[in-house]
């Protein structure tokens, strides 16, 4: 059989939004639809009619799913599957679609039908907390769809890597971080191969292939790859002793660190960095945290937050260089130190890389996927394959993504229920906020904190409670917030970003918190200085 090609049928252009047009390709009449900024593609031939007449139908959005209306007898045929929602035997082949440099591809061979009077066939890749939070939200809806298989790279069941900064700081255990163990994904029927991940993608036969040769068939795939650590290039990063911050087996490898040896530095200043600082400093190291600006975490904080910051961290007993460019890792048989780019060197037998996270895209670009940054996925965290959906810090929606967990529990929340086929809402990108996790330290972050042309700032000091709050403000709305020592107003502050709420009758009192601004100012302040 002579292998499957693409062929160049239309400019994008040449359809119009919402509705449909009929190609001929590999000798099939197809039909096209344009929805939004995706083409979906089924064949033209409406077996209730026995005519081709698909890409006249009109298109839409019934219970969650895009469907297609034949203009005969109005079965409706869902543009991801081919099923007829009112008659499931009446199922019409599927297309692999792509624009490319606008001009629209089709796969000339349809994806393989596979009609099923049992469960269907999910295959999930990755065992994170995406990945579980979806098949929770999944198995919620609709217990017994699917037939779930999940390939993971580590060996255990999935578990809460928010609390593996607790876990390095002696303040949990392994155990409990787990949250669902082995026993878990037997008592909901589900197939867990852990160290095993999947290595390969047959998008054409609906299939996957791990790195240990298992093969799986889907009928539905759900990649959820998560995110790798921005790699530092300088020489001496491949030395034993040097560690990134991303699982379990990195907690090990720097527990373990820290029992043998005594001095660490730590590469990053931002919000993985200085727990990991902090966490290594409770087991008894010397750390010394290494930071390219002039502020830790500068992405989530101002100045006066930072500074505030700096001082506790400096009173705790962590060492800072500032400003300061790593140059190389120093070493041979194992790390020995750091030097920077000003010459000067600092000692340490643990090095931890924490300089940031990308998308796991690799796989995906293997598979032939559109990925920029991430992976690409709609309003509904499907691909551009109509078979695969993604979620997690591997996507990247509407130009954005993300490495927090609420955007990853709002998108798994959206995917489950597509999957289910009980869509009705949309991800329309998330406004997530920061903590850090370090004991007796309460800082929160949200939305912006860089100064804007029209905004202006709300700032509250204290001084003698080591209490910092800024809010800015644009058109009377909470455009971002920082808070310093008094994070119990956080979540408000948050819901009054994501909702864009009118504050202008809240000014006078919306920097003293909740109960303040609904009592109308009645509640006292304390001594402090509030400042615009």
């Amino acid at each position: 059989m002579s292998a499957a090609r693409w062929t160049r049928v239309c400019a994008i252009d040449d359809i119009i939004p919402d509705c449909g047009a009929c190609a001929l390709v590999g000798g099939r009449q197809v039909a096209l639809f344009r929805i939004r900024d995706a083409v979906h593609a089924i064949g033209n031939f409406d077996p209730a009619s026995g005519a081709n007449v698909l890409s006249r139908g009109i298109v839409g959005d019934l219970a969650g799913e895009l469907v297609v209306a034949s203009p005969i007898y109005k079965q409706h045929y869902s543009l991801i599957t081919g099923r007829c929602l009112e008659e499931p035997e009446l199922c019409v082949p599927t297309y692999l679609a792509r624009i490319s440099d606008g001009d629209i591809w089709i796969r000339d061979e349809p994806v393989a039908l596979r009609p099923r009077a049992g469960k269907r066939r999910l295959v999930v890749i990755g065992n994170g907390m995406a990945a579980m939070r979806t098949i929770e939200e999944l198995i919620e809806l609709a217990p017994h769809e699917y037939d779930i298989t999940v390939f993971g790279a580590e060996p255990s069941g999935a578990y809460n890597r928010v609390l593996l900064s607790p876990l390095l700081a002696g303040e949990k255990s392994a155990a409990e971080i787990v949250t669902h163990p082995p026993e878990w994904y037997a008592q909901h029927g589900i197939v867990l191969h852990g160290s095993d991940p999947v290595v390969h993608i047959d998008r054409l036969r609906r299939r996957v292939r791990s790195h240990q040769g298992r093969e799986a068939g889907y009928d539905r795939l759900l990649i959820a790859t998560g995110s790798v650590p921005v790699n530092l290039p300088v020489p001496g990063r491949e030395l034993p002793g040097v560690v990134t911050f991303r699982d379990l087996h990195d907690v090990e490898l720097m527990l373990s660190a820290a029992r043998r040896h005594r001095k660490a530095v730590v590469i990053g200043g931002g919000l993985l960095g200085l727990e990991a600082a902090s966490g290594l400093l409770h087991q008894g190291m010397e750390v010394t945290v290494v930071h390219l600006t002039a502020e830790l975490m500068n992405r989530q904080l101002d100045a006066a937050a930072a500074a505030l910051l700096l001082r506790e961290l400096q009173q705790r007993g962590l060492a800072f260089r500032l400003q300061a460019e790593t140059a190389a890792i120093l070493g041979s048989e194992r790390v020995t130190g750091v030097r920077l780019a000003d010459g000067s060197e600092l000692a340490a037998e643990l090095v931890v890389l924490a300089i940031g996270v990308r998308p796991n895209i690799e796989l995906a670009q293997s598979a032939g996927l559109r990925c920029d940054r991430g992976i690409l996925v709609d309003d509904t965290l499907l691909t551009y394959d109509p078979a695969i959906y993604a979620v997690g810090e591997c996507v990247q929606h509407r130009d954005s993504t993300y490495a927090l967990l609420q955007p990853l529990c709002d998108q798994a929340r959206v995917c489950a229920a597509y999957l289910a086929e009980r869509g009705v809402r949309r991800y329309v990108g998330s406004r997530p906020s920061t903590q850090l996790k370090i004991s007796g330290i309460a800082v929160f972050s949200a939305g912006e904190h860089a100064p804007r042309e029209r905004g202006e700032s709300l700032v509250l000091r204290d001084p003698g409670r080591g209490v910092y709050k800024r809010l800015l403000i644009e058109d009377n709305r909470v455009r971002g917030a920082v808070l310093y020592g008094d994070t119990r107003d956080g979540n408000w502050y948050l819901d009054l970003i994501r909702q864009g709420s009118d504050v202008s009758a809240l000014r006078g009192q919306l920097l003293f918190g909740q109960p303040a601004a609904a009592a109308g100012g009645a509640a006292a302040a304390e001594p402090g200085a509030a400042s615009r």
